[in-house]
């Protein structure tokens, strides 16, 4: 069975994304950070104050910090040694779910339970030391309203939690409530930050000239820190939610998928770029060359990872995913094009991700040259999916030129937990 032709090369045309285009989604973005920078309501960015700068890179000392972006929680005692130096004391860890034993991310579960869960592994982490005392940086990775560092109202469960008592709530009260119904008074929980803004955290106390932190893997977010130059105000981390950015245009794919999506209307930078979709997306695509339009097989980005890790002659990894999902043989012809297809998926996802890039970018050089500066990314779309670094540097050489010379992307792994830690310093120095 071949692939009609016309079809396959429209879809593999609504799938890609020119200079031209790309040009006007990062103007698109950077007009949107402007508006929101005066008012956030004018503005598809969230504009979420951080209450945090960059670190100085002096912070030192021991620091206990939370992680808490999913149902595993981690805690960690780290010590700051400065100069990007850091050592990690003690890490434990632990689900808020265990089959047919505890689920305390369930709608019968209460907030005491979760909560005096986090206290048991901070109890863990401190080794039952109930003397030393301890600034505790809390990963919070929920929408949340923040009124300063150290408080944060929960907004809205996501990711399936369901615990209630605890929408609406400061977290860091809770937390503290808990610690003390352990015992623990010696532990202060000192600050929440998102995972976004710690991965920016972790990188910039490493390296210098680190200005843009980004998550890019099953979603997708990105903060940066802004100078503030036109104003009196103090340089801060704004975490944009930048999946919420809305200025692009959907193909038709992107149409049909968030209509029957749990949030339409919502995401669209998310929906077109994350590891959660880029396997649905494809998926719709390939349901129409295979003539069964509509079909759902279940393609996640693994699958697409494993297909465009296939160097063999014929693509014979492509035809046994494609054979496993939809019960298809292909011919060998036919699986070069459905990796092509699957390429093509991915590199959009690239090229839309750094024209948000850029857009940041653009901000904060001003009216001036674009500064030498990296970007932190830390997520399994970055660091694992082939053809997603190269593509991030061909298209910033596309709207930077000559400047992009000046621009790298570096990988900042786990920095939730670092990033908490550093917070917590800088609570001090704030």
């Amino acid at each position: 069975m071949a692939f009609d032709k016309n079809l396959y090369d429209s879809i593999i045309k609504e799938f890609t994304v020119d200079k031209e285009q790309l040009q006007m989604i990062a103007a698109d973005f950077r007009y949107d950070l402007k508006k929101g920078l005066v008012d956030p309501d004018e503005s598809s960015l969230r504009m979420l104050k951080s209450y945090l700068g960059l670190p100085s890179g002096k912070e030192k000392g021991e620091y206990l910090a939370l992680d808490f972006g999913g149902t595993n929680v981690r805690v960690l005692l780290i010590r700051l040694e400065g100069e990007g130096k850091f050592e990690v004391l003690k890490k434990v860890a632990k689900p808020l779910k265990v089959e047919g034993e505890y689920d305390y991310i369930g709608a019968d579960s209460t907030a005491e339970q979760m909560f005096d869960l986090l206290a048991e592994l901070i109890d863990e982490a401190i080794e039952g030391n109930h003397e030393q005392k301890y600034l505790l940086g809390h990963t919070f990775s929920f929408p949340s309203e923040q009124t300063d560092l150290n408080n944060a109202r929960l907004i809205i469960w996501t990711k399936e939690f369901a615990t209630p008592g605890v929408e609406g709530k400061v977290v860091n009260d809770l937390l503290l409530e808990a610690l003390h119904r352990r015992g623990i008074n010696n532990v202060q929980p000192a600050a929440v930050i998102n995972d976004t803004v710690a991965v920016l955290l972790s990188a910039a106390y490493k390296q210098g000239g680190t200005y843009i932190g980004s998550i890019y893997a099953t979603g997708h977010n990105t903060c940066y820190l802004e100078p503030y130059a036109d104003s009196a105000d103090k340089a801060m981390i704004l975490n944009l939610e930048s999946g919420g950015f809305m200025k692009l245009a959907p193909n038709r794919f992107d149409v049909a998928f968030d209509e029957s999506s749990e949030k339409p209307g919502e995401q669209r930078l998310e929906k077109m770029v994350s590891g959660r979709y880029m396997g649905e997306l494809f998926g719709m695509a390939l349901s129409e060359l295979l003539k069964e339009k509509g079909k759902a097989y279940g393609f996640t980005s693994i699958d697409m990872s494993g297909m465009l890790e296939d160097e063999s002659q014929g693509r014979t990894k492509v035809q046994a995913i494609v054979k496993e999902k939809t019960g298809h043989e292909l011919s060998a012809e036919e699986a070069e094009q459905v990796r092509d297809l699957a390429v093509t998926v991915v590199v959009r996802s690239a090229r839309l991700v750094t024209a948000s890039f850029v857009g940041i970018i653009w901000q904060l050089s001003g009216e001036g040259k674009v500064q030498k500066q990296h970007i932190a990314v830390d997520g399994s779309v970055y660091e694992k999916m082939p053809f997603v670094k190269e593509n991030i540097m061909r298209a910033l050489s596309e709207l930077l030129g000559e400047e992009a010379a000046q621009v790298d992307t570096v990988l900042d792994n786990g920095g939730s937990g670092l990033g908490a830690a550093l917070a917590a310093a800088m609570s001090v120095e704030n």
